[in-house]
């Protein structure tokens, strides 16, 4: 689809990161993170994280919990789209062209 992308374990490396990259000056547009990482810091806590280091960070959360309050109310944890699991190129396509224009 044209971008670039990273896969990373969890949000504590997803934090780690995202400041390495922002300090070398390699901004990054978009991050899609996992709602609940079985063994890590999943993306409610990361996003936090990452809001405080930029508050303009973009970033899409991903989860098959549909019915979770960071689901429903997105916005108010940071992020800019929500994508429900099991999902389909076309809807990561749609939200990739919502959130990066």
């Amino acid at each position: 689809l044209g971008h670039e992308a990273v896969e990373i374990k969890d949000g504590r490396e997803a934090v780690a990161f995202y400041k390495k990259e922002l300090a070398a000056g390699r901004p990054i547009d978009l991050l899609i993170m996992d709602l609940t990482i079985p063994g890590g810091m999943g993306g409610k806590e990361a996003a936090q994280e990452i809001h405080a280091i930029n508050p303009a960070a973009k970033m899409v959360v991903v989860s098959g919990y549909s019915n979770d309050p960071v689901m429903a109310h997105y916005q108010e944890y940071g992020f800019a789209a929500t994508i429900n699991k099991p999902f389909q190129i076309n809807d990561l396509i749609s939200v990739l062209n919502q959130t990066l224009q």
